[in-house]
């Protein structure tokens, strides 16, 4: 299939329905009856990654998508995504990371951990963890007691029935800490791997724009959500078996990517850099470990004709002239996977 687009179904509780899609991405898919992709030689390269990552800790599978704006970055990761999930993968995939830097969730300070929590977006969290992978969590038991409030829930109990407990509670208060306890049981187990996927991954190492009570930006690792992926992305927490799969966007002009990910995934910079550059050693700290993925500037040819070829039959192109048009569009884009469909295809289209 390398080289190959091809259009597929999405079941009710595929992760793209469930979890979500960066935005771009989600207007493509509604534009074509069914949404569709390319198998790139690099899709077949990250497989081999996670078949690799399946049977070894986290530790060593904490991997970052590189490349230039447009180049396939989110494609990939969400590629990634539905081969884990399809081969009995459990699956947690943040499509948007900069919404939990943006302050578009509730917080609120919790003295026992001395960390912003986000309960509405733990709570979300939660929910779409159990609906992509409920059959997985079922057959995984708690291995210790979580004291709650008003309830315990005991030993023994399924990780299933757990997230249950936060899903039937309205205030949400407890989502954070269920959150917390799920997360910790998906590090001992070595039943199934576990992907956590996080495309807008540089955002987390960006300025929030959260406040504390006297108007001071939050740093994002005292925020509960960021602060939990960031843990797996420098292993101070890991899985047994699994990866952390992050992809950063390389477009994003609010949350670009700062120095401290470029100094530990070795990106080069936009312009000569001194070591009188401020680094944040908490940020150095939380990326240390990471290795880039280095994601093909541009669509190979018979990738992109095999891409038209989708748009084509889809009637999403009209031409006389189809071969004339595709040359003329993968030459505008320099074969730039979102120019070719965006400012190519599309443009075609509304012409």
């Amino acid at each position: 299939m390398v080289g190959s687009a091809a259009a597929f179904d999405l079941p009710e509780n595929d992760p793209l329905r469930i979890f979500g899609l960066p935005k771009k991405m989600l207007l493509e898919f509604r534009i074509l009856s069914k949404p569709c992709s390319v198998v790139r030689q690099v899709t077949s390269d990250a497989i081999d990654m996670l078949d690799d990552a399946k049977t070894k800790s986290s530790l060593e599978s904490r991997v970052v998508l590189t490349g230039r704006p447009g180049n396939g970055k989110s494609f990939l990761l969400l590629q990634a995504v539905e081969y884990c999930i399809d081969s009995g993968w459990i699956v947690i995939y943040i499509p948007r990371a900069k919404n939990l830097v943006n302050s578009t969730t509730a917080y609120a300070y919790d003295l026992r951990t001395q960390t912003y929590l986000q309960p509405a977006f733990a709570y979300q969290t939660l929910q779409r963890m159990h609906t992509v992978n409920a059959h997985l969590l079922g057959q995984l038991q708690m291995q210790n007691d979580l004291v709650l409030e008003k309830q315990t829930v005991p030993t023994g109990t399924t990780i299933s029935d757990l997230i249950q407990v936060a899903i039937k509670e309205k205030s949400k208060v407890h989502s954070p800490v269920i959150l917390d306890t799920v997360m910790k049981e998906l590090e001992t187990q070595t039943l199934t791997p576990v992907l956590f996927a996080v495309d807008d991954f540089q955002a987390l190492y960006c300025k929030t724009e959260y406040r504390d009570p006297h108007f001071a930006p939050i740093k994002s690792f005292h925020l509960s959500m960021p602060r939990l992926i960031m843990d797996f992305a420098s292993g101070k927490r890991s899985f047994a078996k699994g990866a952390l799969l992050g992809a950063i966007t390389a477009s994003e002009t609010k949350y670009a990517l700062p120095i401290e990910l470029r100094d530990t995934l070795g990106l080069g910079y936009h312009h000569a850099m001194s070591p009188y550059h401020k680094r944040s050693e908490e940020l150095l700290a939380y990326a240390e470990g990471l290795t880039a993925f280095p994601v093909p500037d541009k669509l190979t040819v018979a990738e992109a004709a095999s891409l038209f070829e989708i748009w084509k039959d889809d009637m999403a192109v009209n031409s006389n002239t189809y071969d004339e048009l595709f040359l003329s569009k993968y030459v505008e884009s320099d074969g730039n996977a979102r120019d070719f469909v965006w400012k190519g295809l599309l443009s075609n289209m509304s012409a």
